[in-house]
């Protein structure tokens, strides 16, 4: 099993969208999105996604 992390500080619908089509379409299945948030702000600020893809 192989596993990727991508992590993003453009936390956008549009940007996450590209890291999933473009992980996706290189053969990684999406597993999780982990999005980090502060004290100061309810939106998260950067956003971690996890993929693996079988050998």
């Amino acid at each position: 099993m192989e596993y990727k992390v991508i992590e993003t500080s453009t936390v956008t619908d549009e940007a996450i969208e590209k890291i999933l089509n473009e992980w996706t379409g290189q053969g990684y299945s999406f597993e999780s999105i982990q999005f980090v948030t502060t004290d100061a702000s309810r939106r998260p600020s950067m956003a971690f996604l996890f993929f693996t893809k079988k050998n």
